[in-house]
């Protein structure tokens, strides 16, 4: 079954762990990636069903706003994403990850 990625840009670390605490907990989905973007940029990646990756993403994006002198750049979720996504993006299931993986 093909799962939904969905993905956070914060400017700050504070504010992309509070973004990531805040995804895992909201929906069961599985964190797959994280990453320094640029310029004090990071980046974290989810994926699950379509629906509980949307209520993550939104989750996160809240929890990153309320950090002091965070912002969030940019957020994107992509229902369903080709083997050609999974195989060039580091999105897919790791097997570091495997072991958190919802369903």
């Amino acid at each position: 079954m093909p799962a939904a990625v969905g993905v956070i840009e914060t400017l700050g670390f504070p504010a992309v762990l509070a973004a990531a605490d805040a995804m895992v907990k909201a929906g069961e989905v599985t964190l797959v990636y994280y990453g320094i973007a640029e310029k004090g940029e990071f980046l974290v990646a989810v994926r699950g069903k379509v629906a509980e990756v949307n209520r993550s993403v939104e989750a996160g994006i809240a929890a990153a706003k309320e950090v002091f002198g965070a912002q969030v750049i940019a957020h994107y979720i992509i229902p369903n994403p080709t083997e050609n996504i999974e195989t060039v993006l580091p999105i897919q299931y790791t097997q570091k990850v495997e072991q958190f993986r919802t369903f």
